[in-house]
């Protein structure tokens, strides 16, 4: 289904984690010839997240976004002082439920479109009660 469990706030005085970078990239095809040293260590704040006071941690639970690389037990970053632009995956609160999906703005109206075709898309009625709660920015995706 793509219901959210649980935002955390990231509080703005913590750092939410440092750690080694390496200086290259690491191939993912052929090998290349091994760096043995890292070149310091990298801010995942600074990384991931633009606006700390705006952003939270979700939780995925369910499939229904498969297709955009998001799975169930995922954490999604999402700011919540972003403009929801079509095509964006956002955390949206219609008729009181938590859900995640692709915002869709079309001529005839609000689709909220589910990535996985096991999935309908939610095509929002006209009197439906519709908040975009916040937009997606990253998926931290378990390997």
């Amino acid at each position: 289904m793509g219901v959210i469990v649980g935002p955390r706030v990231i509080d703005a005085g913590m750092s939410f984690l440092s750690v080694l970078i390496s200086p290259v990239p690491v191939a993912a095809g052929f090998p290349s010839p091994a760096q043995d040293y890292f070149d310091g260590r990298i801010d995942l704040n600074q990384h991931l997240i633009k606006d700390i006071t705006s952003t939270y941690v979700v939780r995925v639970s369910g499939d229904s976004m498969e297709g955009a690389g998001i799975s169930d037990g995922d954490e999604l970053i999402v700011n919540r002082a972003l403009e929801p632009r079509d095509g964006c995956v956002v955390v949206a609160v219609l008729d009181g439920e938590l859900t995640v999906k692709r915002l869709r703005i079309t001529g005839t109206g609000v689709v909220l479109q589910a990535e996985n075709p096991a999935y309908p898309d939610i095509h929002v009625p006209a009197l439906a009660d519709l908040t975009i709660w916040g937009v997606a920015t990253r998926c931290l995706h378990h390997v």
